[in-house]
């Protein structure tokens, strides 16, 4: 047989290398294929023995004593364990002086196989990391918690709710990072921070920003992306004169609302968000496209309801009622899930880890049956289609005049104030939706809070009924000169309420070009930075609100201290600048209303069945997880 002692070492050296890679081959871990491998171990092997000539695909025993039936070929498996065997028992002393020379060629071996891969793997690598903390790059300097890969910050927004600003304010000052998914904010959470993104550099910082929760729904979308463009139509709209013209409407539907309230049933819960966001889409349904939903009436009396088109009687009550009925339905789902956490439909979680994959992903899965982006987009496209069937009626009629939203934009077109290229029909009945949502969620959540905390301070509900008591009897309505005169104390109540809870805490805006911002400057990078107004933290500061978690309406009083010595841009419920809202007269007319005809009639008490603290959604506004349970009582007693 033959002598290992005879051989040299670099021989040695190769075979040991080639039981390595053959040992190294059964890994799971090894990436090449056991093809290669197998034939680069036999090369090896049969270099390694005297008389080999590379490339022979058998290794025979060389034992001058063994017999024929020994002069075989040997199976590289079986050469690897006889090499093994031998190694050990001679060479062991060896081992230490030859562990560098085969560590060199199994590391030179490995680099020539794998460099094409290795290369794939580390572009790949450095491309991703670039995207997602490209943007990243820009705002490194502003202060902020450590990123979290993929999912930035979600995981805290998921812990704390809209409360996480408040901690991140706290302890990183009054401008922060927040990073939703991929996509870095820039939130500013003090008063005079705000004037200056808001008033003094709105020529750096005119747009707002679409989060993916948003860009998921192109019926939001539009309306939001493109509202700027119509706004001074929109003006007249909420004129003081056409306001106090809407008195009697808001007033019809809040007499209308209150016939679901039986206060003869005092151990029963009332949803009173429910009853709020009826009364809210029923007024803003007539302001805006001058149709009747019917939502507020009792069921007993819902077979008057109007057409959703609004024009004339219909014979089918039933089908009727059971057309709004699913309008509203439709409308409530396609705002319930523009959430901007983790709990949305897949392509918007996708938008807002990997943004760039939202879109393709949205168009294969809403094709998908049983996927919620499927559904939302269905629910979005009956929305479209009954919005398009009101405006393309409204645009037949001759005799419209300017009584509502629909009109006014209609009239403007078609005296070509605007661009009719723009203002095509799918784009007024995304503007005409977007309308719709911001005068009936927005308007609704605030009565609601506003209610739910007069029942929990009985010293604020007694000083407000004594207000109501004193105008006058319980049937004389107040025209809209006395709500704007009248009712002190029901306007600090509104307020204090919408200071608590703010129904966009955050209020979104993008930098059009570079601008500096608190002593850090912003980039305008490829669809620039977003800047968002942190309205909820500024609203809890007690630096702006001693004692911020009460419920305290004096702090509003004209006459008080605390409003006198406190920053004009402390409070901003409605935004600020060009870009506040336009229909803020229009929902605290109606908030107004709406508690002067309740209170005089009712007093509300918390539901044992309420969660407490309330508990909420975050979406592009604030929601009720829960709704907010309540129990009426009949007033008996005058102030």
């Amino acid at each position: 047989m033959h002598n290992i002692h005879d051989e040299s070492p670099q021989t040695t050296a190769r075979a040991v290398l080639a039981f390595e890679l053959a040992r190294t081959w059964w890994s799971p871990h090894l990436a090449w294929g056991r093809a290669t491998l197998n034939l680069y171990v036999e090369d090896k092997l049969h270099k390694a023995t005297p008389g080999g000539t590379g490339g022979v695909k058998s290794i025979t025993n060389h034992s001058p004593a063994a017999s024929s039936s020994f002069m075989q070929p040997i199976k590289p498996r079986r050469a690897l364990v006889l090499w093994e065997a031998r190694f050990y028992s001679n060479r062991l002393k060896e081992r230490e002086s030859l562990e560098k020379m085969i560590s060199m060629e199994l590391f030179t071996n490995v680099s020539l196989v794998s460099a094409p891969t290795i290369f794939t793997v580390l572009a790949m690598l450095v491309g991703v990391l670039g995207y997602l903390y490209g943007p990243y790059w820009g705002v490194r300097k502003v202060p902020g918690p450590p990123v979290i890969p993929f999912v930035g910050h979600l995981p805290l927004m998921a812990k704390y709710g809209p409360d996480l600003f408040q901690i991140l304010a706290k302890q990183y000052g009054p401008i922060f990072r927040f990073h939703m998914g991929r996509q870095p904010l820039v939130i500013v959470a003090d008063a005079e921070l705000c004037r200056e993104v808001g008033i003094k550099k709105f020529k750096d910082i005119p747009n707002r920003s679409m989060p993916s929760p948003i860009q998921a729904c192109p019926l939001h979308q539009k309306g939001m992306q493109d509202g700027p463009r119509c706004e001074n139509t929109l003006v007249s709209l909420y004129q003081p004169s056409h306001l106090a013209s809407l008195v009697p409407t808001m007033q019809s539907f809040v007499e209308t609302a209150t016939r679901n309230i039986d206060p003869s049933k005092e151990e029963e819960d009332i949803t009173f968000s429910k009853i709020s966001l009826a009364l809210a889409t029923d007024t803003i349904a007539q302001a805006a496209f001058g149709v009747n939903f019917g939502l507020s009436k009792p069921q007993s009396n819902s077979d008057s309801v109007n057409k959703i088109d609004g024009g004339g009687q219909d014979k089918n009550n039933d089908n009727k009622n059971d057309a709004v009925s699913k309008f509203t339905d439709q409308y409530v789902y396609s705002v319930a899930q523009v959430k901007m956490d983790l709990t949305g439909s897949l392509s918007i979680i996708l938008g807002l880890l990997f943004p760039i994959l939202q879109e393709p992903f949205r168009q294969i899965l809403k094709r998908i049956p049983g996927t919620m982006d499927r559904k939302i987009e269905r629910t979005n496209d009956n929305l479209s289609s009954r919005l398009d069937e009101i405006v393309e009626k409204r645009m037949k009629d001759n005799d419209r005049g300017s009584k509502d939203f629909l009109s006014l934009i209609l009239n403007a077109r078609e005296s070509e104030k605007v661009s009719k290229k723009v203002f095509t029909p799918d784009y007024i009945s995304a503007l005409t939706y977007e309308h719709l949502v911001a005068g009936s969620a927005t308007t609704a959540f605030t009565l609601s809070t506003t209610v739910y905390l007069i029942a929990q301070y009985p010293e604020v509900e007694k000083k407000l009924l004594a207000e109501l008591d004193a105008f006058g009897p319980a049937d004389q309505m107040p025209t809209a000169h006395d709500l704007q005169n009248k009712f002190p104390y029901v306007d600090q109540v509104i307020k204090e309420s919408m200071r608590l809870y703010p129904v966009s805490p955050l209020i979104a805006r993008e930098t059009s070009s570079e601008v500096e911002i608190g002593g850090y400057v912003l980039p305008k990078e490829e669809q620039g930075t977003w800047v968002w107004f942190g309205v909820g933290v500024i609203a809890k500061d007690p630096k702006n609100f001693p004692e911020p978690n009460k419920f305290k309406p004096e702090r509003f009083d004209p006459n008080c201290k605390e409003e006198k010595e406190r920053h004009p841009y402390a409070f901003l419920p409605f935004g600020i600048g060009p870009r506040a809202c336009l229909g803020q007269k229009f929902a605290l007319q109606e908030i107004k209303l709406a508690l002067i005809h309740l209170y005089r009639k009712y007093v509300f008490r918390h539901s044992p069945n309420m969660e407490k603290p309330l508990e909420f959604e975050f979406g592009i506004i604030l929601d009720f997880k829960n709704g907010v349970k309540l129990r009426a009582l009949k007033r008996t007693q005058k102030f």
